[in-house]
Parts: C-alpha cells; structure tokens; sequence
C-alpha cells in the first residue's frame, strides 16, 4: 500500500509541473489548435525561427538578465559583506530598507519608476530597464549572500591572516572560495528576476524594443500562437541546464571539501 505522504507527494508535483509539460508537448505539437493525439512536429519551431519580433524580444530579456545578473551581484555582494561583517550607525535601518522593495507590489515600483525616470531625464528603454531590474534584484542578492555569509566561519579568514596572508588576499583565497555558491545562486536568482520581470519592463519599455515576457503578453492579445510554447520550451530548456550545471558544480565542491 502506497503511503498516503507519497501520494500527497505525487499530487503537489503534478500540480507544478503538469501546466509545463501540457505547454512542453503543445510545442512539439503540428495542430495550432491543439487537437489530440499529439502529431509531433517541429513545425513550431521552424515558425519561431522566422518570427523576428519574438527572437528580437528574447534577446533583449537575456541581454538585459545577463548585465542585471552581473551588476545586481557586484553590488549586492559587496553590500551582504559590508552588513554582515561592519558595524556603524544605522546599520540596521539600512537592513530594514531591503524589504520593502521584495514587499511593495511591482505595479507601484513600475509606476514609480516610469515617473522618477521621466522626471530625471533617463527616459524609457533598454537602459532604464536594466536600471530597473538592478534596483529590484539587488535585494534579493544581499538576501542570498548575507545567508551565505553568516554559514561562514571568519575565523579561517583569521587564520590566514596569523600566517601572514593580507586581508585582501586572505579574502580570496579562502573566504571567496567558500562562498562562491551563495554568489552563483545569488546571480542565478537575480538572472531570473531580471529575466521574469514583466511589470517593470512593460513600464519602461519603448515601441519595438520590449523584453520576452511584454512581447508575449503583446502577441497573447492579438491571438495565441504555439510559437510561444516554443519559445518557452527552448528557455526552460536552457535555464534546466543551468540549474542541474550549478546543483552539480556544488556538489562537486562539498565533495572536494570534505576530502
């Protein structure tokens, strides 16, 4: 007999997972209006491969991701270490501040935005954007990081430094080292947050140059095509590859630790 925590088990997965593999099969699927049985086709993708706006727009979001990913873990990195290891007056006030941001609705960050950008001259577009996807992720890195951090112990900086290592050396030949999944998860999270983000990039986008999710939510008014299934299969694909590549590197790093 099957127990009962199993299957609960078993439905909460298929509750996740079931809407991606029906939109994954719809991909492969040669009927645009989605008849059964499944005719499998790569029709869909030969479709996309024309389809100029929405490659354009996948572009855009993995370009604007990838300097979000990089700036937003520069800085959120750097400001997990200070908050971890200094203490000053308003310390933690400044702690404080990094929730409201997670908190408030995107609808009022993306409105704000819109005006705080017209207001300074910055003005709409890819630029304003990867502005603000970098304010919205560097929350989430100084979360990540600052996690990561207090895991660490400082005395093995300590130590390196007793044997003559200078601090900056000492920082990263042994504490950088350490904590270098916490900074890959974190730039992971903040590529996804950049990557997702809809309400932002929908504000602060311009005629013909949006981001993936804008452009979608454009083409889904004008009438559903299965190009969209292809697209998303082809990113969940990639962003798979990405999660299994880093759960493996980590991995491999315990291990290497523990030897």
């Amino acid at each position: 007999m099957i127990p009962l925590g199993r299957i609960y088990l078993l439905v909460v997965v298929a509750f996740l997972y079931l809407p991606i593999a029906v939109m994954v099969a719809m991909a492969f699927n040669a009927s645009e209006l989605y008849t059964l049985p499944l005719e499998v086709s790569f029709h869909w993708f030969e479709e996309l491969a024309g389809n100029e706006r929405l490659l354009a727009a996948g572009r855009n979001s993995v370009m604007v991701a990838l300097v979000t990913s990089i700036l937003a873990t520069s800085i959120g990195t750097c400001a997990g270490l200070v908050l971890s290891r200094r203490k000053f007056r308003g310390r933690s006030l400044l702690q404080a501040l990094l929730l409201p941001p997670i908190a408030v609705p995107w609808i009022i960050t993306g409105t704000a935005m819109l005006v705080f950008f017209f207001w300074s001259g910055i003005g709409r577009g890819l630029h304003s954007m990867i502005i603000g996807h970098v304010a919205l992720a560097i929350p989430y890195v100084i979360l990540v990081v600052g996690t990561g951090l207090q895991t660490l112990n400082e005395e093995l900086e300590q130590a390196a430094m007793s044997l003559g290592s200078k601090p900056a050396h000492a920082f990263l030949t042994v504490t950088l080292p350490l904590l270098a999944p916490s900074i890959v998860a974190a730039a992971l999270f903040a590529f996804a947050v950049s990557f997702d983000q809809f309400v932002v990039s929908y504000f602060l986008a311009t005629p013909g140059v949006t981001t993936l999710p804008v452009e979608i939510y454009a083409s889904i008014r004008k009438g559903f095509t299965p190009e969209i299934n292809a697209i998303s299969t082809i990113l969940l694909g990639v962003s798979m590859i990405l999660i299994l590549l880093f759960a493996r590197l980590s991995h491999m790093g315990d291990v290497s630790d523990r030897r």
